[in-house]
């Protein structure tokens, strides 16, 4: 694949020239993914997608724009190219665009492709939903969910000689099991799907189902809460957009004004690392620059933040490969979240909670309050109550409202670091 887009980047080069740009951009992606759909104890529903992308960024006089095809040929990048010339040219200069990205050094990240993900047939997948189904009916349950495996390659090139390729594999398993009263879910991802255990994840939802029927109602109040990898990944991660110096600069981040302070507890350290084993995505940013590991928060205190290029410059500071494409508007965050682990189980966390609640997953999150990241939202799906130690019951879900600082500032206890997967998984394929 990358040869035959070496191939593109030249004819995209040559009609460039013959408009008289010399500096020249170009994105390619290919992301095919597959989707079995299950309802009511039976798979309804087969799809398959390929997407492909050829995005052209021409750069002159402190101009730049951008211009897309999803034809993978010689004659559709010639058509494309003169697009984006044109659309440059109309623009205004922009005194703080940059030349065009320089080559950097980009070791290839191992373990990002599975053969066997990418290969998966439709016939695969059903096997393997039929055994998640069959552990639901066992217990006279409905269970619904998706199974997914995708693949996808990208690369960057640019005429100063930056040459980018990543390519890498996806399989996630989701599923709801059902009861009249009561509901329970599970979802994981992985790299190969040999390491999915979809019977494994339907076995956690049925019990979950099974041991919140019939759930009470609390009254509203404060609670000592356990909240599972996913319930901390959709909640925790919706603060990381305003780790970029442009939000910052921009004075849209709830960090402004706030950088090298202690603003979480002692036991949180946060970092950003493509190269994590647990991690997926490039290990280069929107312009080709290679990613460096970055140490968000450290013991409590912000320390690092993301920057792209002309973040960079204009702070003063090296970057951290973690821009968007341009042109845009956000500038850059960080994507490869890990939230360093403690040495406590989930077990020993309900243990030693006298009276609590434990939350399987959360969704409707919204902002409430941006400076100091008051979010509000629901639980769903497996949320109990903790007594003397012990889990007593299901709990009718409720709505939160709750400040990510003041949490970061009163986290008790952390089970190891696991590979989260939350309501939305990301969007692990790139796109100007």
């Amino acid at each position: 694949m990358s040869a035959a887009w070496r191939e593109l980047f030249g004819a995209a080069e040559r009609e460039a020239r013959s408009l008289g740009v010399r500096d020249l951009e170009v994105q390619f992606g290919e992301n095919r993914e597959a989707l079995t759909r299950f309802a009511n104890n039976a798979i309804h529903q087969n799809v398959a997608e390929t997407m492909t992308m050829i995005s052209v960024r021409p750069h002159e006089d402190q101009r730049t724009a951008r211009a897309e095809t999803n034809r993978l040929n010689a004659d559709s990048v010639r058509r494309c190219v003169p697009e984006a010339v044109a659309l440059m040219r109309a623009q205004e200069p922009d005194d703080r665009l940059l030349p065009l990205c320089e080559p950097s050094a980009i070791a290839p990240v191992a373990g990002r492709w599975a053969e066997q993900t990418a290969e998966c047939s439709p016939a695969d997948r059903a096997a393997q939903v039929a055994e998640a189904i069959a552990v639901a009916e066992s217990e006279g349950q409905t269970p619904a969910g998706i199974y997914s495996t995708a693949s996808a390659r990208e690369a960057v090139f640019n005429t100063r000689g930056v040459t980018a390729v990543h390519d890498q594999t996806l399989a996630v398993f989701s599923i709801t099991v059902m009861e009249e009263t009561s509901s329970g879910w599970a979802k994981a991802s992985a790299v190969d799907r040999a390491a999915l255990s979809p019977a494994a994840l339907a076995r956690r939802a049925s019990e979950k189902a099974k041991r919140s029927r019939n759930p009470r109602e609390l009254v509203p109040g404060h609670y000592t809460m356990i909240l599972e990898p996913a319930a901390v990944l959709d909640l925790v991660g919706q603060m990381f957009g305003d780790f970029g110096s442009t939000a910052i600069e921009d004075q849209r981040s709830f960090l402004t004004g706030r950088v090298g302070e202690k603003l979480f507890g002692g036991n949180i350290t946060i970092t950003d690392d493509c190269r994590h084993l647990l991690q997926a995505g490039a290990p280069f940013d929107g312009e080709g620059m290679a990613r460096r590991a970055l140490t968000l928060v450290e013991r409590g205190v912000v320390k690092e933040l993301a920057h792209s290029r002309g973040a960079a410059q204009r702070a003063g500071v090296e970057p951290t490969g973690h821009g968007l494409a341009l042109p845009n508007e956000v500038g850059e965050f960080p994507v490869n979240i890990v939230l360093a682990g403690g040495g406590i189980s989930r077990e020993e966390m309900i243990r030693s909670t006298g009276r609590g609640i434990l939350v399987t997953r959360l969704w409707y999150i919204r902002e409430v309050d941006p400076f100091e990241r008051m979010m509000t939202g629901m639980t769903r799906d497996g949320t109990f109550l903790i007594e003397r130690g012990e889990v007593a019951g299901g709990v009718r879900n409720f709505r939160f409202n709750q400040g990510l600082i003041v949490m970061l500032n009163r986290v008790e206890s952390l089970v190891p670091a696991v590979r989260a997967t939350g309501e939305r998984h990301s969007t692990w394929w790139r796109r100007p």
